[in-house]
């Protein structure tokens, strides 16, 4: 049995876990609003980026370019986005279950590039990593995303690669988030939305050509595809690590309040035990005077 030196220890000891889990998810709530709002801003970008595709496509024009390509798969690259520090509940966990399905229920060669520490650790032992971009700021730019897409372009220009994938953990709420995945090279071209009224078509002009504007926007494309998928996992990541620091600072208090309950019970059996003997003693003596 503890005794009420331990106790106080263990309690003392639970206390310093509370405050810092504590502050750890006052930091962590701080953190998932910038995310958020840096997320938030560079959705619009992202869907825009998309649309233009989309019209591209619908108007049927008669450009090519490489990123388009379409060919037999015999290998595919996986672009994985995790984050580089735990604590953040069951997030990384989920991710690299849907990656490891991925990889597993292809019937091709699946190679990765990993954005992210949890990612290039749990797979660098059974799966080639063509390049590791770990070391995210918390502030990611596009500047600090670039490297990965330009390996990702090339591995498919190369042929080493004949489609390439974006798995990351998209973020719904502060209480959800989910993996999400999407084919990158060649681009899921969403389709055209129809017109919901009879008015007049858009007129598009092309300067200096269409092969030219494709050519600078699906490197683009895949850029930004790929900097929102890193905003979305790090507000993933914010929001899980302020869930899991507040559920392990409740549990830290009801461990407090375990051990001061039973530090409490403890302290009475001594005091008790005291009078106890006091009492005795006190019996005792009396006996002793009376003789």
């Amino acid at each position: 049995m503890a005794t009420l030196r331990e106790l106080r220890r263990r309690i003392g000891s639970a206390r310093n876990i509370s405050q810092i889990t504590h502050t750890m998810e006052l930091v962590a709530a701080a953190k998932m609003r910038r995310a958020q709002m840096a997320m938030e801003a560079s959705r619009p970008y992202s869907e825009a980026i998309a649309r233009v595709l989309a019209e591209l496509a619908g108007k049927n024009l008669e450009v090519s370019h490489p990123l388009l390509e379409r060919r037999e798969v015999k290998t595919r690259l996986l672009v994985l986005v995790t984050t580089d520090r735990g604590l953040c509940g069951p997030l990384n966990a989920i991710s690299l279950r849907a990656a490891d399905r991925f990889i597993r229920g292809e019937p091709t060669a699946v190679r990765l590039v990993t954005v992210g520490r949890k990612g290039r650790d749990f797979f660098r032992r059974f799966v080639e990593i063509v390049s590791d971009h770990s070391g995210m700021p918390d502030r990611p730019r596009l500047e600090d995303v670039r490297p990965a897409a330009t390996v990702a372009i090339e591995e498919f220009l190369k042929g080493d690669a004949d489609e390439v994938w974006l798995l990351y953990s998209h973020y719904i709420n502060t209480l959800r988030q989910v993996p999400a995945r999407m084919r990158l090279i060649p681009p899921e071209v969403p389709e055209a939305e129809e017109k919901k009224s009879s008015g007049p078509e858009s007129l598009y002009e092309f300067e200096p050509t269409p092969e030219a504007v494709l050519a600078q926007l699906l490197p683009r494309y895949v850029e930004v595809q790929l900097y929102h998928a890193v905003l979305e996992n790090r507000a993933s990541e914010q929001a899980a690590k302020m869930a899991a620091m507040r559920s392990a600072t409740e549990n830290a208090n009801e461990l407090i309040d375990g051990l001061t309950l039973q530090s409490n019970k403890l302290r009475q059996q001594i005091i008790t035990k005291e009078l106890m003997e006091i009492v005795g003693g006190a019996e005792a003596l009396a006996k002793a005077g009376g003789r």
